[in-house]
């Protein structure tokens, strides 16, 4: 029996991603929705065909979720045009993951889902 740590961020990134993603495989192969952990920086990407090389995908960032353990907050930042990454304001950092995925729902601006 191996014991298995449940990291209960992750949890609440796993299901948040899950939710975006299409259930039609077709549209999956299209368009897909994915992430990255390392336990202290996430990043919520879309998952797209190469253009000129359909069986090749690319992932193109579109949120990242970063902890500060020193503050025990974490901050959100959006990509912009540029491909670098900018804190999104007008908003504080939250103590708490899943205000953070509020925000990136409501996409308020319009910086995560365009």
């Amino acid at each position: 029996m191996t014991n298995k740590t449940i990291d209960i961020n992750e949890f609440i990134i796993r299901k948040y991603v899950e939710s975006l993603r299409s259930e039609n495989i077709d549209i999956r192969e299209q368009i897909d929705i994915g992430y990255s952990y390392d336990g202290k920086i996430v990043i919520l990407n879309e998952i797209r065909p190469v253009w000129n090389d359909p069986k090749k995908k690319e992932q193109f960032g579109f949120a990242k979720i970063r902890y500060y353990k020193s503050r025990n907050k974490w901050s959100l930042f959006w990509m912009r045009a540029s491909g670098k990454w900018e804190i999104y304001e007008p908003f504080p950092e939250s103590s708490h993951l899943e205000k953070i995925i509020e925000i990136i729902k409501e996409d308020k601006y319009s910086c995560f889902f365009g």
